[in-house]
């Protein structure tokens, strides 16, 4: 076996403290996706947005899956991520940009991060023929998307998002579709060896990085205020509490639950790519709009009733974040939580309220209502309870 390879035993692989520091990349790479949503709440640039979170994403997760198996305490190993750190700096800066002049630096970063950090694990697995032919039908995939990516670079307006579209509907098929490659067959579930604890643990240090940009966001705009009024203290404590809410719904029981599940689990690749690599995503999304909603109530927090952008970013990240932990807690449980489920159903109940309830008081209901959640949920399995459907 590869000396650039993790030792696999009874222990839990821990994280080190290179991939902490390569983490601190995509603290940047967040601020700037808030930053540009915020700066124009449109549905186009929501899109625009939202195509750009994908890429963060997905080239941070992937990361996480290569150092699942690689030996962060290598040098070679922490020359490739000093080298995607670099990478993601550019393409992080590139985000306010990547619909205008910094197009092409941003797919040009993207890519050769995706294809250089595959192309450095394929040949650290070169003595492992399961994991060498399953890092090969990878970065396959990843250099079937990499010409839309380069395309879109070139081209202007939504022709950019169009091309970019494509190539992230590639890759994000890849793992749906095994990366099945002709003429080398498909990859399984049971070939991503993963050690479980270890990507448990990343996720969960991602979703802390989302929750502090959102603390960031709240207190430098509120340090910026010219009003330190009582409705603008009031927007504080609402983001504040909305913040925390959002650690007691993942941390107090999905982050464990994850863990447990992942860890007692036959086949941990499955688990890996369905509830990390996937439902990851709209829960680190809802985080990214709910600290965008926490700015523009920050802004404004008596407006004459809550405009249809701000009550979509208003409502829309605590529904996103409730989304996405339902359905990653519903895979050890076998069912999305009841609470969160009833969640959802009363933040659609808020939106016709958004039409009296000014900025603060709406994003106000919207902390009560993942309150109620969480209490729910912390309740139904609290010390003699039985094993509700929480």
């Amino acid at each position: 076996m590869s000396m650039l390879l993790r030792a696999r035993g009874q222990h839990h692989a821990p994280v080190g403290m290179v991939e902490l520091f390569f983490d601190l990349v995509f603290v940047f790479a967040i601020t700037q996706l808030s930053h540009a949503l915020v700066a124009d709440l449109s549905v186009g640039n929501a899109l625009r947005c939202a195509l750009l979170a994908a890429a963060v994403w997905w080239v941070w997760v992937y990361t996480a899956w290569a150092t699942n198996w690689l030996e962060p305490e290598r040098p070679a190993v922490r020359g490739m991520l000093f080298a995607m750190m670099l990478g993601g700096l550019l393409m992080a800066a590139a985000i306010p940009k990547a619909f205008g002049e910094l197009g092409l630096l941003f797919a040009a970063a993207y890519v050769a991060m995706q294809l250089g950090r595959t192309g450095f694990t394929l040949w650290a697995m070169r003595q492992d023929k399961a994991l060498r032919l399953n890092f090969l039908r990878i970065i396959i995939w990843l250099a079937a998307a990499a010409p839309f990516w380069l395309l879109g670079g070139v081209l202007e307006g939504w022709w950019r998002f169009a091309a970019w579209a494509v190539a992230v509907g590639i890759e994000y098929a890849s793992p749906a579709m095994y990366f099945r490659v002709p003429g080398l067959g498909r990859s399984t579930t049971g070939d991503w060896t993963v050690e479980g604890a270890h990507m448990a643990e990343r996720c969960a240090l991602f979703i802390l990085i989302a929750l502090g940009e959102t603390l960031l966001m709240t207190g430098a705009t509120f340090a910026a205020s010219a009003h330190l009024d009582a409705p603008t203290v009031a927007a504080l404590l609402t983001g504040f509490a909305g913040t925390l809410a959002m650690w007691w719904l993942y941390f107090d029981r999905g982050a464990a639950q994850g863990t447990r599940h992942i860890t007692s689990s036959g086949d941990p690749g499955r688990m890996a790519r369905a509830g990390y690599t996937y439902l990851h995503l709209p829960i680190v999304a809802g985080i990214l709009v709910a600290a965008v909603a926490d700015e523009v109530v920050l802004h404004h927090p008596l407006g004459q009733g809550s405009t249809l952008y701000e009550t979509a970013v208003i409502l829309g990240g605590p529904a996103l974040f409730l989304a996405g932990c339902a359905a990653f807690k519903a895979i050890p449980l076998g069912w999305w939580p009841l609470s969160h489920r009833a969640g959802l159903g009363l933040l659609g109940l808020l939106t016709p309220a958004a039409m009296v309830l000014p900025p603060v008081g709406l994003a106000g209901a919207t902390v009560a209502v993942m309150v109620l959640v969480a209490a729910w949920e912390k309740l139904s399995f609290g010390p003699g309870a039985a094993r509700m459907r929480a």
